[in-house]
C-alpha cells in the first residue's frame, strides 16, 4: 500500500492508504476527505479535485501540463504546485506523499 497524506486548511491532516496505480483523487474518495468534490469522476474535464502538492514532492509528481493546465485556470488560488489529484497516479516511489487541501473548490 502506499501512504497519501491529506492536510486540510485548519492543518489537522488524514494519512490514506492507496494502491499502486490508483489516482490521488481515487484515494481521497475511498476515505471520504470532504474537500475533494471531483464532480467529473477523473476525467480532467472539471477543477473541483485541485491540491497542493507538498513543495518536496512536486519533482516526483511533476507539473500539470495539457489539459491537466487548462483545466487549473479555474481552481480557486492555484499555486506553482497546484495539480488536479486526478491525475496524479500513485507509484511506489509517492509513498509517503503529502498533499495540501484548497479552501474551496468552487
Amino acid at each position: 500500500m502506499i501512504t497519501v497524506r491529506f492536510i486540510d486548511v485548519d492543518g489537522s491532516a488524514q494519512e490514506c492508504e492507496g494502491e499502486p496505480g490508483m489516482s490521488v483523487m481515487e484515494v481521497a474518495k475511498r476515505n471520504g476527505i470532504e474537500r475533494i468534490e471531483a464532480d467529473c469522476g477523473g476525467a480532467c474535464a472539471c477543477a473541483t479535485c485541485h491540491i497542493y502538492v507538498d513543495p518536496e514532492w512536486a519533482d516526483a509528481t511533476g507539473l500539470a501540463t495539457g489539459d491537466e493546465a487548462d483545466m487549473l485556470e479555474f481552481a480557486v488560488e492555484p499555486q506553482p504546485t497546484s495539480r488536479l489529484s486526478c491525475q496524479i497516479r500513485l507509484t511506489t516511489e509517492l509513498d509517503g506523499l503529502t498533499v495540501r487541501l484548497p479552501y474551496s473548490q468552487h
